[in-house]
């Protein structure tokens, strides 16, 4: 019998407790600069829609940088 949903993917990566929000606020700012130059990089060597597409991504990346920034910004008040 087939499975009308399957299960749940297996969790490999997971946040340990204990690291301060300053530490994941560094790594997810971090991340998310990766994130933007990977698509940037990728997008450079296309044309067209998926071109626009994958910039139309970096530029949601970098809107998550700077609510990123602006809670770094508020926490270290």
């Amino acid at each position: 019998m087939i499975k009308p949903t399957p299960n749940p993917p297996v969790r490999l990566f997971t946040v340990t407790d204990g690291i301060s929000s300053e530490d994941l606020l560094v790594n997810l700012s971090e991340t998310l600069a990766s994130a933007n130059a990977l698509s940037c990089d990728i997008a450079f060597n296309l044309e067209g829609a998926p071109r626009e597409e994958l910039l139309g991504v970096a530029q949601l990346i970098e809107l998550a940088q700077l609510l990123a920034d602006r809670l770094h910004a508020v926490s270290a008040r």
